[in-house]
């Protein structure tokens, strides 16, 4: 005990360091309830030699035990008692510790993926050596804070850290998972899993233990059975005796305050339960005298000698006989109570018993109009949530689920499947009679959502729990219940009024916009097949397209749902002719007006971590995305929507992603020094992971007649290997002397060009060979990070961070021309166009730039030069000196093809292939620079989109696709192609009177 003693001492310290030192965990992923609940302990001196098994285990010093405990047994024989008793015990003696537990009606909460974060920030909060080590792994990457990627979590939360601190914590770590079974599908748990038996928890610190809880599922036994560094216990194997006699001690503690309970009845309870501690809990309730009609007797004898027949285990029996004791089986009782029930398993997440009622309400038929209590209030042996009016209602055991789908186990109280109609028909019938403009009264449009002033509470006021739930999973019920007439009314009525737009203002206050597309989707695919539906659909289809456009803005300030984002919905939508003739005083887009929904505004949203790669397909109909969250993923690039499930497989960030020539098959390289081959039109991984680099992937690309794959890596290896055997062909091609940035294959498919950290080289392999071709192409003065072959082949180009790119006779091995200069931080990526004659790059100044020959002219005064440019701008530059003046003059929607000054040097003027003239004042970027310095509460536009005023209040939100053609405060005069954008502002109401926008009739 004195490591413990010891621990004591270092709990001094821990506010110090807290103090003193910046160790900021705020934000982190935690999820809320699942951890140490005392009440679910172990009655004392139960369970004795089992918990002593475990603390003998934690306290082994042994450096080769196993640093991982599966205790697993069937639903009912106290495997979470157990788990809690030995979180409490740490807790208790000091040591450092955290429980999990996961939980059947919890599964909405998706805590799989939050696990690994909740236990780091437990483990932080106890030992201070172990919080820096993780408060320095976020402040280096703070998307770990909210990270799903538990492979992610485990590497970097827990690995990392404990590897920092390895030999600094007094004592052992313990840490308890409980119910991992009660996780959801085996998909929710697979990579947890995976971990648990990996080489990695193998190798945990010899004071680390891990106790796992479940029942012995196929998933979770074909993982954990056979790993070495796994003990596994199972609660099937404790004798016979010893449980009776723990759960004797049990029954006689629970029921020793009624005299007719003797001696023998106790006994005769603990044989009955055959050893399960939850039919014991459930008989010594059934036997209290909490219920009118029976005496203590009567009660014991029911449960001892159950009249009905049959039904599968003791658990069941138990079960029936609450059941027939609490539910007489007239007809009326048991079709409510299969209605209670039905309504309580089919919902998406639990549910307090007023929002239980508050939503029977809306159930289509009359018969189902009743108070729920009349049911549940005699049911409390088996369901929570029934005294204790504040928490929600679901049966204390999952076993309770199995028992009633299950017929020849329920019989007459049987459930059958379960119909979703009644739930989607009051969920839509909710959102169509309860939503509303401006539902939580917020005062002004200058504020975003995280400023309100009690926000939450003005949405807790304003937002039944029952229409919270509607908003959130309505479509969810839908999609699953069948084809109905009044349903599809309810639809109707939902998507064809403002009330679509009230629906999308709940979402955004419930921060629940994530529902919105899936849930218009979905719907789409519910009413496709049927007719008459076609101008539903279209609004349906309108809904996601404004979704996708308008996300952030609405996410970020509700108000702006209505005077920011519906005015800039295309005039010739279904959505904007339904709605905004119930808008007033917004703003007017008096021309220039988008008609339809631009495609290049669609936000990709799926990746839970930074995007490293992106590439169309070459119909250009789909996308393909590699992430630091480890997946790949692919896209509809002309709907904006993820198709399929990510590509899950590889162990680490993901570099480079790649299309071969006929869109069938991708291949991805990671970290995880592996390259992958996928399947598109089957969403797997064909093969097995091409393995043999020694380091990070980090350049990945198919050969033009997709038989071949070249990969590149940190190991300073290029490779090349056969796409359809999946094999290596020949040896690693050798000579770079860094890392490897960059490969290409030329299009004649018999060459392979090179980028490398080595600072100097661009290099050229011959496939067939495998061996360089002459000599280094040097001349960069830093890492060569982008490479690629033109279309004829006899051209190479190169990027670089020396800031400069360089043209290179793929045929003679030199330098074209003078390097490109321009760029003024690295190159990272270049490009070639189709035809050859025009190169693209992209840079750390944050620039894309096109490469041909630029147009310039001079000032009279030859001071100054102005430059037009195939990136779209027009810049002005100090001719002395060299240094660009201010920053570039943006607007023109392509290619800048003459400019020109005025004869006295005050103007500009600039033709474009976007068939638009403009002219510029020559010195506003003088006044620009002194004026946003010397005056910040002036109106602004922003980069963000954002207009804002004084104190930063939001005023107006531009979408993307205006904000290159926004014109400048320096245009003096503008000739458009056609006509300019206007936007009128003269009607527009904001501020606190924001709310003065809609008509509402009475």
């Amino acid at each position: 005990m004195q490591q413990y003693r010891d621990r004591a001492v270092r709990d001094i310290h821990i506010n110090t360091c807290r103090i003193f030192e910046d160790l900021n965990l705020d934000g982190m992923a935690y999820a809320k309830g699942a951890g140490l609940n005392t009440t679910k302990k172990c009655l004392e001196g139960t369970r004795k030699e089992i918990i002593q098994e475990i603390i003998n285990w934690i306290n082994d010093p042994d450096v080769h035990a196993s640093r991982m405990l599966w205790l697993h047994g069937q639903a009912g024989r106290g495997k979470s008692a157990i788990a809690h008793t030995i979180a409490l015990w740490i807790k208790d003696v000091g040591g450092l510790g955290s429980c999990f537990c996961f939980a059947r009606d919890r599964q909405a909460e998706r805590r799989e993926e939050k696990i690994l974060t909740t236990i780091a920030r437990d483990l932080a909060d106890r030992d201070p050596t172990f919080r820096r080590a993780l408060a320095n792994a976020v402040s280096k990457d703070h998307s770990l804070k909210t990270t799903p990627d538990v492979v992610q979590q485990w590497r970097k939360l827990i690995l990392g850290p404990l590897s920092k601190v390895n030999g600094m914590i007094i004592g052992n770590v313990v840490v308890v998972i409980d119910a991992l079974d009660e996780s959801g599908p085996d998909t929710s748990r697979e990579y947890i899993l995976s971990l648990l038996a990996s080489p990695e928890a193998a190798n945990l610190p010899s004071n680390f233990r891990i106790l796992l809880t479940s029942r012995p599922l196929p998933d979770i036994k074909d993982v954990l059975s056979t790993v070495a560094h796994v003990k596994v216990i199972s609660l099937e194997d404790i004798p016979a005796a010893l449980a009776e006699r723990d759960i004797r001690l049990y029954v006689s503690t629970e029921l020793c305050r009624l005299p007719e309970i003797g001696a023998v009845e106790v006994q005769n309870i603990a044989r009955k339960s055959d050893g399960l501690f939850e039919w014991a809990r459930l008989a010594c309730r059934f036997i209290k005298p909490n219920r009118p009609g029976r005496t203590v007797m009567e009660r014991y004898n029911e449960i001892m000698f159950p009249s009905s027949r049959g039904g599968g285990t003791l658990l069941d029996v138990m079960y029936r006989t609450i059941l027939e004791d609490t539910v007489p089986q007239d007809e009326l009782t048991l079709f409510r109570f299969r209605s209670v029930m039905h309504q309580i398993m089919s919902t998406f997440e639990p549910l307090q018993l007023a929002a239980l009622n508050e939503m029977r309400k809306h159930f289509p038929s009359e018969e189902d109009h009743f108070d729920m209590t009349i049911i549940l209030e005699f049911m409390a042996p088996l369901l929570g949530g029934i005294a204790d009016r504040h928490s929600v209602v679901r049966p204390l055991h999952a076993s309770f689920y199995d028992f009633l789908t299950n017929q020849p186990r329920s019989g007459e109280y049987f459930l059958g499947a379960s119909s979703m109609h009644n739930l989607a028909f009051a969920s839509l019938h909710t959102l169509c009679s309860d939503l509303k403009f401006n539902i939580c009264g917020l005062d002004s449009s200058y504020c975003s959502n995280n400023e309100v002033t009690n926000l939450q509470e003005k949405i807790h006021h304003n937002i039944s729990l029952n229409l919270s739930y509607s908003c959130q999973f309505w479509a969810y019920h839908l999609q699953r219940a069948a084809f109905d007439s009044m349903l599809v009314e309810l639809v109707k009525t939902l998507v064809g009024s403002e009330k679509i737009i009230f629906w999308f203002e709940a979402l955004s206050l419930l921060n629940g916009l994530g529902h919105g597309i899936s849930a218009l989707a979905s719907t789409i695919t519910w009413l496709q097949g049927q007719i008459g539906f076609e101008d539903t659909i279209k609004l349906l289809q309108d809904g996601v397209k404004f979704l996708q456009n308008f996300g952030g803005v609405i996410s970020h300030s509700t108000p702006h749902l209505y005077i920011s984002a519906l005015p800039f919905t295309p005039s010739n939508t279904v959505l904007s002719g339904m709605l905004m003739p119930k808008f007033s005083c917004l703003i007017g887009v008096s021309t220039g007006r988008l008609k339809e929904w631009p495609v290049a505004q669609l936000t990709l949203q799926g990746h839970t971590d930074s995007v490293n790669s992106v590439l169309f397909s070459s119909d250009g109909k789909k996308i393909v995305s590699g992430a630091d969250d480890n997946t790949v993923r692919i896209w509809d690039a002309e709907r904006g929507v993820q198709v399929g499930s990510p590509f899950e497989g590889h162990g680490d960030v993901v570099t480079s992603v790649g299309f071969s020539p006929d869109d069938k098959r991708i291949v991805s390289g990671s970290h995880d020094e592996t390259v992958r081959v996928w399947d598109i039109e089957r969403g797997v991984q064909i093969g097995v992971p091409l393995e043999g680099h020694g380091k990070a992937v980090t350049s990945v690309a198919f050969s033009s007649d997709g038989e071949r794959i070249v990969s590149g890596s940190h190991d300073k290896t290029i490779r090349v290997w056969d796409a359809e055997r999946g094999v290596q062909i020949g040896d690693p091609l050798k000579g770079h002397t860094g890392w490897v940035n960059s490969v290409a294959f030329s299009f004649d498919n018999r060459r392979i060009v090179s980028g490398s950290h080595d600072k100097t080289t661009v290099r050229i392999w011959d496939v067939h060979g495998g061996i360089q071709i002459g000599n280094c192409l040097e001349g960069h003065g830093d890492a060569v990070t982008s490479v690629e072959f033109s279309s004829d082949s006899k051209k190479i180009v190169s990027g670089s961070f020396d800031k400069t790119l360089r043209v290179w006779d793929a045929e003679r091995g030199v330098m074209i021309g003078n390097p490109l200069e321009g760029h003024t931080n690295g190159v990272t990526s270049v490009k070639f166009s189709s035809n050859g004659r025009m190169i693209i790059s992209a840079s750390r100044d944050k620039t894309v730039r096109f490469w041909d020959v630029e147009r310039v002219a001079l000032s009279s005064d030859g001071r100054r030069i102005v430059s037009g440019s195939f990136d779209k701008t027009v810049r002005i530059w100090d001719a002395e000196q060299g240094v660009q003046l201010g920053s570039p003059l943006e607007g023109h929607g392509n290619m800048v093809a003459s400019v020109a000054f005025s004869s006295d040097g005050k103007r500009i003027v600039s033709a474009s292939h976007d068939k638009t003239l403009r002219v510029w004042d020559a010195h506003g970027y003088e006044d620009g620079q002194s004026r946003w310095v010397a005056n910040n509460t002036e109106v602004r536009f922003f980069n963000d989109g954002w207009i804002r005023g004084p104190k930063g209040k939001l005023l107006l939100w531009i979408p993307p696709t205006f904000w290159r053609p926004f014109y400048s405060m320096w245009n003096k005069i503008v000739i458009p192609r056609g006509s300019c954008i206007e936007v009128d502002l003269s009607r527009m109401v904001h501020g606190k009177h924001w709310h003065q926008c809609f008509k509402s009739l009475v």
